[in-house]
C-alpha cells in the first residue's frame, strides 16, 4: 500500500515539474551555474542532487553537467581493524581536506553504529554499499553468502535507506548474461569489486538471476520513497590496465544504461560508476562511451589509475588519470589513497588522497572551461609576481601546508630556493 511518505516528490520529480527547490538553490553556491540551470540539468538526467529525506546535511552538493568536479572519500572499517576513534580521525581529515562527500564502506565491527556515526557527524552527503552490511552480518553469524535471498537484501536496503543514506552503490549490472560475458574473456583479474564478487558468487551457487536486477522496480520504489540516489556500481570494472575496456566491462555498462533510463522514468536520481584501471590512451574513450550509452548521466569513477606499478603512490597515479577523465567528461572522482592495494588507510592517507583528488578535479574544471575555474590560478600568479607570501598562502588549495613549507629570505624578497637570484625579483628590477 502506498503511504503519504511514499508520495513525497524526489528532487528529480521536482526538477521534471519545473520546480526549483531550496536544496537546488543551496547546491549552486560557489558553482558557475544558476539554480534554474541545475534544475534543467537534473530534469534531463544529466545532474543529481543526493539528498535523502531523512538526512538534512548542511553542505549541499550537486554532481553533473556544468558543475565543478566533485570528490568523494571512502572511509570505514575492515574486519581486521574496526576503531571508532580511527574513523573519527579519518572523517576529520577528509573534511579538513574539503571533500564533497564520504562513503561508509565498513565491513568490520558494529556496522550499524559506524553508519550512524557518519550520518550524524558528516556535514556532507553520505553514501554506502548496502551489500557490505548484509554480507558482513551473515559472515559474523557464520552463515554462507549463498543463503541470502532477494527479500532479505531488499529489506536490508530499505532499512539502511530509512536511516538517511543519500546515495547507495548497487551492483545491478552483474547479471547472468554479464557473468557469462566475463567468463568468455581471459582477464588477469576477473573481478576486483567486492560487491560484484559477492553477487557473482551468489548467482553461481544458486544458479539464479541477481535479485537487484530481477527486482529492480522494487529497488526503485525504496529509492524513490527516501529520495536516495542510485549509484549503479561497476561490478566488472577492470582491476588492471591490461583488462581495461573489454567486452565484460562494456556489457555491464550497456545494462547500466538501460537501468539508468528506468530509474529516471520512475523519478529516481541515478549516476553511473566507472572503471578503476585504464591505460592513458583509453581514458577519454571510456568517458565518451559512458555518456553515450547512459544518456549523459553523471559519471562517478575510481581514479582511474593508468598504471599498476605505483603502489604507495597510487593517489598520484589516480590524480593523473582523474584529471584526464574529468577533462573528458567525468563528473565525480572517488579518491585513491597512498594505502590503496596495501591496507586500510589512516587519517594521513585520507588527507593526501582527498587533496590529490581535489587537484585532479580542479585541473579538469579548467580543461572543461568552467566559468571562473582558472581565476584562482590567476590570483595565485599575481601573488607570486608581487612576492605576496600571504596571498600565495590564501590562494593555495592547502594553505596550512604552504604556511608550514614556506621559507622566505630575511628581507622577504625571495624564497630560499633562489635567494638573490630570484627570477621574479630580478625581472621586477
Amino acid at each position: 500500500m502506498t503511504t503519504e511518505e511514499d508520495t513525497v516528490p524526489t528532487q528529480l520529480d521536482h526538477a521534471k515539474a519545473g520546480t526549483v527547490t531550496e536544496e537546488m538553490k543551496q547546491a549552486v553556491n560557489e558553482e558557475p551555474i544558476t539554480a534554474e540551470q541545475l534544475r534543467q540539468s537534473m530534469a534531463e538526467g544529466h545532474a543529481v542532487l543526493p539528498r535523502n529525506h531523512n538526512h538534512p546535511y548542511p553542505i549541499v552538493r550537486a554532481i553533473g553537467r556544468g558543475l565543478k568536479t566533485k570528490v568523494n572519500a571512502n572511509l570505514g572499517t575492515s574486519n581486521e581493524c574496526a576503531s571508532l576513534e580511527m574513523e573519527r580521525e579519518k572523517l576529520d581529515a577528509a573534511l579538513r581536506a574539503k571533500t564533497d562527500s564520504i562513503m561508509d564502506l565498513s565491513t568490520g565491527g558494529d556496522l550499524a553504529a559506524f553508519r550512524r556515526f557518519f550520518l550524524e557527524n558528516s556535514p556532507v552527503m553520505v553514501g554506502s554499499v548496502p551489500i557490505y552490511y548484509l554480507a558482513a552480518e551473515m559472515m559474523a553469524k557464520h552463515e554462507s553468502l549463498e543463503k541470502m535471498d532477494g527479500d532479505l537484501l531488499l529489506r536490508s536496503i530499505e532499512q539502511q535507506c530509512s536511516e538517511g543514506l543519500d546515495y547507495i552503490t548497487v551492483h545491478c549490472g552483474v547479471t547472468l548474461d554479464s557473468v557469462r560475458k566475463l567468463e568468455a574473456y581471459e582477464r588477469v583479474m576477473p573481478c576486483v569489486s567486492r560487491g560484484g564478487s559477492i553477487h557473482m558468487h551468489w548467482m553461481r551457487r544458486n544458479k539464479k538471476e541477481n535479485p537487484l536486477y530481477e527486482h529492480f522496480d522494487d529497488l526503485l520504489e525504496i529509492a524513490h520513497k527516501h529520495d536516495v540516489t542510485l549509484s549503479l556500481g561497476d561490478g566488472f570494472r577492470p582491476g588492471t590496465v591490461v583488462d581495461a575496456t573489454d567486452g565484460a566491462q562494456l556489457e555491464e555498462l550497456m545494462i547500466l544504461g538501460e537501468l539508468a533510463r528506468r530509474a529516471y522514468r520512475r523519478g529516481v536520481q541515478v549516476m553511473i560508476e566507472g572503471p578503476g584501471h585504464v591505460p592513458l590512451p583509453q581514458i577519454q574513450a571510456n568517458m565518451q562511451i559512458q555518456k553515450r550509452l547512459c544518456n549523459g548521466a553523471p559519471f562517478y569513477i575510481l581514479g582511474p589509475l593508468p598504471t599498476d606499478i605505483a603502489a604507495g603512490y597510487d593517489h598520484i597515479t589516480a590524480a593523473i588519470g582523474g584529471a584526464i577523465a574529468g577533462a573528458a567528461g567525468a563528473d565525480y572522482l572517488c579518491y585513491v589513497t597512498p594505502a590503496e592495494h596495501l591496507g586500510l588507510p589512516n587519517a594521513d592517507d585520507v588527507y593526501q588522497g582527498v587533496m590529490a583528488c581535489r587537484i585532479a578535479g580542479h585541473i579538469a574544471d579548467i580543461a572543461k572551461g568552467l566559468p571562473g575555474a582558472i581565476e584562482a590560478d590567476r590570483r595565485m600568479s599575481i601573488a607570486r609576481q608581487k612576492l605576496d607570501w600571504d596571498g600565495i598562502v590564501k590562494e593555495a588549495l592547502d594553505p596550512d601546508l604552504v604556511k608550514k613549507r614556506l621559507q622566505v629570505t630575511q628581507d622577504r624578497e625571495a624564497c630560499t630556493m633562489c635567494g638573490k637570484l630570484c627570477a621574479v625579483k630580478i625581472s621586477r628590477q
